[in-house]
């Protein structure tokens, strides 16, 4: 199976990975906003859509965003642009070419109430700008484009750039307590399980299970607040000999209220990815798994 891929969003958390994990399925250009050879930038409707046109991959991967939640709040329009109609019209394109498209979403499409994980097919009720124009954009990709993929995730970090773990790491080495919010739920999830994934779910639909294009929740399994997050990261850098101030007894757990943003957060952002799990024959690991690594390969 040789195939052409083309992704956007090259230089994000999940591009990053996702150019390691596509490689090897075959020949891949990557964008990014700031491409020269081939337009990759959102904000150009048309000049997307005619990359797609001049390419004719055989998969496009959409890892861009405007992911700036609270920035949203006071730039609804560009949020929309870049969330919404870009992946529309990147949809539109991907059916003239024929080519399947994968797209990723979030929890923030729901309104985050009760403490069951959400399932594909639950109502959804988003609570900001960022998460009305994901949704949107998922509405637009299923209306113009059959052969899809979207994975709605929750709480994604990588080891490269910033993350809440290297921020905890940071403000435990100067303060001796830290403030924490533990009423907000979810699955911390890395960019790298994204990736690999999403190469594994590619793979399969193209050899062959067409039927299995669609949406999925898509994260690690398990589930924890920002305070327990928190005081695993901690508690792991102090067994590999990390010097803190504040250890992970003197992590303080506190509302959501403690801290008020423009955009306000789902509390619940817990995910039942049984359906993926099942559809793509997966076995989706504990979110500590994927943390613990990852800050093994950063302290």
């Amino acid at each position: 199976m040789s195939l052409k891929i083309l992704l956007f969003g090259k230089g994000g958390q999940v591009g990053w990975e996702l150019q390691r994990s596509l490689a090897p399925l075959g020949e891949l250009v990557a964008l990014d906003h700031d491409s020269s050879e081939h337009c990759g930038d959102f904000a150009n409707l048309a000049g997307i859509a005619q990359t797609v046109l001049e390419l004719r991959p055989d998969v496009i991967v959409n890892a861009a965003a405007h992911t700036a939640v609270d920035k949203a709040e006071s730039e609804p329009e560009l949020a929309r642009t870049l969330n919404a109609l870009a992946p529309g019209a990147l949809a539109q394109a991907a059916t003239s070419v024929g080519a399947l498209m994968v797209h990723y979403s979030t929890d923030y499409v729901f309104d985050g109430s009760g403490s069951a994980p959400w399932r594909e097919g639950d109502a959804t009720g988003p609570l900001s700008v960022y998460g009305r124009t994901k949704l949107e954009g998922e509405q637009l990709i299923q209306a113009h484009c059959a052969r899809h993929l979207i994975f709605r995730t929750s709480w994604v970090y990588a080891a490269r750039g910033g993350n809440f773990a290297k921020t905890m790491l940071r403000l435990a080495r100067e303060r001796e307590s830290l403030s924490v919010i533990d009423d907000q739920f979810g699955a911390p999830t890395g960019a790298e399980l994204l990736a690999d994934v999403t190469a594994h779910a590619i793979r399969t639909v193209l050899q062959g299970r067409a039927d299995l294009a669609g949406l999925y929740h898509l994260s690690a399994s398990g589930a924890t607040s920002w305070h327990g997050y928190a005081q695993l990261v901690l508690q792991t850098a102090l067994d590999a000999g990390v010097p803190l101030a504040a250890t992970p007894q003197r992590v303080q757990a506190v509302p959501t209220t403690a801290y008020p943003t423009p955009a306000r957060r789902p509390l619940n952002s817990r995910l039942d990815c049984s359906r993926l799990q099942a559809a793509f024959g997966l076995h989706l690991p504990s979110w500590q798994q994927g943390v613990v690594r990852m800050l093994r390969e950063t302290l």
